[in-house]
């Protein structure tokens, strides 16, 4: 069992936590509280779920959106291009606009 805290909390409204270590399948994490058994093998900086989430919610990061829900997604788990729908837009798209305006 790792003792190694394995993610950390960027902002208070953020509804992820950042992965500051490898997670092994398998490994249980715990949440507010609560254990959740990590499904698969993760890396350093992805992202889990810190709260439960429906399709459309939005996911923040740093306090602010980085995209929506696509698909329910439990606290705990992977939180990736599978079940996040970015709001990204690009710098060069902005740009653009700014020119039309």
């Amino acid at each position: 069992m790792n003792t190694t805290p394995a993610f950390i909390h960027l902002h208070p409204d953020d509804t992820i936590y950042v992965l500051i270590r490898a997670l092994d399948a398998g490994e249980v994490l715990v949440i507010n509280g609560v254990e959740y058994t990590n499904e698969a093998s993760l890396s350093l900086g992805h992202k889990i779920a810190a709260c439960d989430m429906v399709a459309g919610d939005k996911v923040l990061k740093y306090g602010v959106s980085i995209g929506l829900a696509s698909q329910p997604i439990r606290c705990g788990e992977h939180v990736h291009l599978y079940n996040l729908k970015s709001e990204y837009t690009n710098t060069f798209t902005l740009e653009k606009e700014r020119r039309y305006a």
